[in-house]
């Protein structure tokens, strides 16, 4: 079981002095089956105290406001955690009674906040996709990792051409993102497969095999599988979520999982750096 030690500091500059900044962080990993965390310190310069609070999908979230003038705004995050690779059970459903349980479950909590599907204008494009996959006739894991793959091969990765407000539309246009738009699109795709799922931020650990987004934050997507339960899979790498991953956050897209986000009073002139160091034993 390998141990990681993160730093993540996030650092916003001001061109001149801004007062009564408010901020929201969701940057608490909590222990799971995958993960036990050891510790973990949330500090701010300048300095106050971080209230925290449990959201609506039972993710840890901070809240803090720097009342004095100041010029530079630091969040910073020293974590140490031990990952789990849980292995995936073996299934014991037969296609058909995988589609009966995600039928039966469509109006269930806490199934339905992950089966809401936003307006998507590529529908009928992505729906050929589908039956050019057979994913009909699939297992609902296979349905997973052949969309998985077909993101992996047909989407480029490419860092600047999207941002946190980018569509699935837009995605589609591009055939180009990063982890967050994969993730976004897998999504969109399985809802409309009614297959419930949500989207998870976190972190993918270095090792001697490179990932595509390691060293960083990270996005994937959970998948709820009949016979299975929830299991992760990253379409950025095409990879079942294993030990190199760790979870801060889960939500129905990135807009439930935003590390930090906030408001201040003054210029708007500001300049962001985010700094992710990933060590281990």
């Amino acid at each position: 079981m390998p141990k990681y030690y993160v730093t993540h500091v996030t650092k916003y500059q001001y061109l001149s002095s801004v007062t009564d900044s408010a901020n929201q962080v969701i940057l608490y990993p909590k222990s799971d089956a995958n993960q036990q965390i050891i510790s973990q310190v949330i500090t701010t310069k300048p300095h106050v105290h971080v209230d925290t609070f449990e959201d609506y999908f039972g993710n840890q979230v901070g809240f803090f406001t720097v009342v004095e003038p100041h010029n530079e705004l630091e969040i910073r995050v020293d974590l140490e955690v031990i990952t789990t690779h849980v292995a995936i059970r073996n299934q014991s459903l037969s296609i058909q009674e995988q589609k009966n349980e995600l039928a039966r479950i469509q109006w269930e909590y806490p199934f339905m906040d992950f089966l809401q599907l936003e307006q998507v204008n590529a529908k009928s494009e992505i729906q050929k996709v589908f039956e050019d996959l057979n994913i009909d006739n699939l297992d609902t894991s296979d349905v997973v990792s052949s969309l998985s793959n077909y993101i992996y091969n047909e989407f480029a990765y490419r860092q600047g051409v999207t941002t946190v407000e980018t569509t699935v539309d837009e995605i589609w246009s591009l055939k180009a993102g990063v982890c967050q738009d994969f993730a976004h699109l897998l999504i969109t795709m399985l809802r409309m497969l009614h297959i419930p799922c949500r989207y998870i931020s976190g972190y993918i650990c270095p090792s001697k095999s490179e990932m595509r987004g390691e060293g960083a934050t990270h996005a994937w997507v959970e998948v709820y599988i009949p016979g299975l339960d929830w299991v992760g899979i990253d379409p950025t790498n095409n990879c079942w979520v294993a030990d190199r991953h760790i979870i801060i956050a889960y939500g129905r897209d990135f807009k439930d999982c935003t590390p930090v986000k906030g408001t201040y009073k003054g210029p708007s002139e500001q300049v962001l750096t985010v700094s992710v160091i990933i060590s281990n034993e």
